[in-house]
């Protein structure tokens, strides 16, 4: 079954797409590195970042709303950073009190809780723009041609074959769940029971999926390892980085580290 959507590669023809996948994959972390490392509230140093990873999603030719869509899926994680609002600080911005208990929000708490979403938030674009310039296999190729250890692209390439065969199930059973499922002739009337009894039979589905995809990934691993599997895919090498390439990766890294020292310069 051919389930195009989990797939966030998407083609198209523009620089970035055509641009090594090493070099695309050492430049997407090292601007998630300098994002990290960027001094807290250093406002300057944002506002480039996010005019770098702009001006490659204009350049992609994936649309800046494609990737803003898919950003903002991340901001919810963002609000585990919440009590940084409320740890020691100069400048008391409110009290709330809770019974017995105070809670003081400060303004230097707050800065430090609106750079880490701004972070996330920028990270989060250059790994969607990674992932939808570039093919997951070609990534894994990548990935190994930079020293990452076997056994970790390994589990990386198997995670996403596995994922493929999860839907793949989950489907099936919701199609089986569909194919001896009533119709009730009333309009706005549902099938089925009470709510208690949906949940009994949504648990059961979760508890048959799992078992169904286990069964199937291991049987996968099998025919792998009966196939010669030794935890490496071999393929055929990658071609040797071109000029253009090697500027783009020297430019692209050059202008991170001057960033990253200019943003001591410019903390809030």
């Amino acid at each position: 079954m051919h389930i195009h959507f989990l797939d966030p590669y998407r083609p198209r023809t523009s620089p970035v797409h055509a641009l090594d996948p090493r070099v695309k994959l050492v430049l997407a972390l090292a601007y998630i590195l300098t994002a990290a490392l960027a001094p807290s509230a250093a406002w300057p140093i944002y506002i480039l970042l996010f005019s770098i990873i702009l001006s490659v999603e204009i350049l992609s030719g994936l649309g800046v709303g494609f990737v803003l869509k898919r950003a903002a899926l991340a901001l919810p994680f963002v609000l585990a950073a919440l009590p940084v609002i409320f740890t020691n600080g100069e400048t008391v911005l409110f009290s709330l009190p809770i019974g017995s208990w105070t809670l003081t929000g400060y303004a230097e708490g707050l800065g430090r809780f609106i750079s880490v979403a701004l972070k996330s938030w920028l990270s989060v674009q250059a790994a969607i723009v990674l992932a939808s310039s570039t093919p997951f296999p070609d990534l894994l190729q990548a990935m190994r041609a930079i020293r990452i250890p076997r056994l970790l692209v390994a589990m990386f390439g198997l995670m996403w074959r596995y994922l493929f065969v999860f839907v793949d199930e989950a489907l099936r059973l919701m199609r089986a769940r569909a194919a001896r499922s009533g119709v009730v002739a009333e309009t706005g009337r549902r099938p089925g029971g009470s709510v208690n009894w949906r949940a009994r039979v949504a648990g059961g589905m979760a508890g048959n999926l799992f078992l169904r995809a286990f069964e199937r990934s291991d049987r996968i691993y099998m025919a792998m390892i009966a196939r010669g599997y030794d935890g490496e895919i071999r393929t055929l090498p990658m071609a040797a980085i071109g000029s253009g390439s090697w500027f783009v990766l020297g430019a692209g890294l050059f202008l991170l580290i001057l960033l990253l020292i200019f943003g001591y310069f410019f903390r809030g």
